[in-house]
């Protein structure tokens, strides 16, 4: 338990996080009904040198933000990032060490879909520097993926997967479950199939409607919530049982393994978005900003080489009242949580001004009641939208 003491928060960091990279790229061969990320589908070419050229612009204008700081991670999302073709990649990596102070074991992940002609590519990335690749696998059944709208099928994941080892050490599979009329014998052949490749790590996802998506508007047929716990109970035996640990929400990882650039979100590091829709958040002494890209791939393009920032779409402090909710939103993600230090250490303020949510949560039976460490108990894991809720000022 906290003490219930009033006090004045702190405002000042005395310490930065640390730093990551985003880098978004936009562009997929066709939108899943289920994505509601900023993903575009590509009518012609990837038009490579108009987005490096933007991606140059938008990245030097941010320079004055991150001026100095080290780089611990780097992660290429979108859309399809694999769409790239692999003297772009090597052009992109080669503008960021040279723009920016990048560790020499950071981690370097891209994100890939299973296709025949982007697995191709794998080898010659990882030439390039990416050393981890995450595959959008979502599942092996053929006709769970023509429901997902997937332009792969189960062999072709196959394949991927094996090429994927064969270029980097460190691969990530993304899996879904609950999927439209799958049954729990369904999602357990597809957690064996993944199980077997015996890759570091696994992201297992339950399928959700999303606003604003073809399923949004035309919803599928899924598993009630009582199929559901069982998929997920079933997940989480098995995956313990072959040797994962989930120490996130969707997130499991052989040891060794876990995803440096995520745990720097869940820990609330820092990140600079680079990209069109991109984020970021970015800490200073005396304040803590979000910023956010142009969603629009062309607007963002044109704005970003203008270099007048008007491919920023917003840019805003974070007020004392909103860190501590963010703050929790991200670290009770974690498994094993958080010490209660690194609220200070990340936000400049005192554990005090969280106090009553703490207590409150605490009283639930949701927080333990470690005052060194901010943990969901096994009741708040299983709540834990009530438990984060317990913050929102």
């Amino acid at each position: 338990m906290i003490p219930r003491v009033g006090a004045a928060p702190v405002s000042k960091l005395t310490s930065l996080p640390p730093l990551s990279l985003y880098v978004h790229v936009p562009w997929c061969v066709r939108k899943c009904p289920y994505c509601d990320f900023n993903s575009h589908e590509l009518k012609n070419e990837v038009p490579e040198r108009e987005y490096l050229a933007a991606l140059q612009a938008d990245l030097e204008q941010a320079l004055p933000l991150v001026w100095g700081r080290q780089v611990v991670s780097i992660f290429i999302g979108g859309g399809t990032p694999s769409l790239l073709s692999a003297r772009a990649l090597d052009d992109m990596l080669s503008l960021f060490r040279a723009c920016m102070n990048i560790l020499p074991d950071a981690e370097i992940t891209m994100e890939a879909n299973p296709g025949t002609v982007e697995a191709g590519r794998f080898a010659e990335y990882a030439a390039s520097g990416v050393n981890r690749i995450s595959l959008g696998i979502q599942s092996f059944d053929d006709q769970a993926l023509k429901a997902l709208g997937r332009i792969h099928d189960g062999r072709q994941a196959c394949d991927a997967i094996a090429i994927a080892q064969r270029a980097v050490q460190r691969v990530n599979l993304d899996l879904m479950y609950a999927l439209p009329q799958q049954s729990v014998e369904a999602c357990a052949q597809d957690l064996k199939q993944a199980m077997s490749f015996e890759t570091g790590h696994l992201s297992l996802y339950h399928l959700t409607l999303e606003p604003n998506t073809v399923f949004a508007k035309y919803p599928p047929v899924v598993p009630d919530d009582d199929t559901s716990a069982a998929m997920q109970d079933l997940i989480t035996e098995a995956t313990s049982a072959g040797g994962w640990e989930q120490y996130e929400v969707s997130a499991y990882a052989k040891p060794g393994q876990r995803c440096l650039h995520n745990l720097n979100y869940w820990e609330f590091g820092d990140y600079l978005g680079v990209g069109p829709g991109a984020h970021g958040k970015l800490s200073f002494h005396d304040k803590i900003i979000r910023q956010a890209k142009l969603k629009n791939p062309s607007s963002w393009m044109q704005n970003a080489v203008r270099r007048d920032g008007s491919h920023v779409a917003e840019e805003r402090v974070i007020a004392p009242g909103e860190l501590g909710f963010e703050f929790m939103l991200n670290a009770l993600r974690l498994k094993a949580g958080v010490p209660a230090s690194s609220f200070r250490e990340h936000t400049g303020l005192s554990v005090l001004s969280i106090a009553p949510a703490i207590n409150r949560a605490v009283s639930k039976g949701l927080l333990e009641p470690d005052p060194s460490r901010f943990q969901a108990t096994p009741l708040g894991w299983r709540f834990l939208n009530d438990l984060q809720a317990e913050f929102l000022d």
